[in-house]
């Protein structure tokens, strides 16, 4: 089982692209300081890294029986 991964929107999707928009709204962010437990796979990584200018990853939450990162 995967972990999960916390995260907070820090910039305003105002002036930006439409697809940072849509990634925003993905990952089910759409207002400043909005904070998110999402499960921690490879795409929702991918999500983050197109994007770190507008999120920050608050935590990182192992699941059971996995060893600390």
């Amino acid at each position: 089982m995967a972990g999960t991964i916390v995260i907070r929107q820090i910039g305003s999707p105002i002036r930006r692209p439409a697809t940072q928009r849509q990634t925003l709204i993905g990952l089910g962010l759409n207002r400043l300081h909005r904070v998110r437990e999402l499960e921690d796979t490879p795409s929702v990584r991918g999500m983050i890294r197109s994007i770190p200018h507008l999120v920050e990853i608050v935590e990182i939450r192992e699941g059971p029986g996995k060893e600390p990162r």
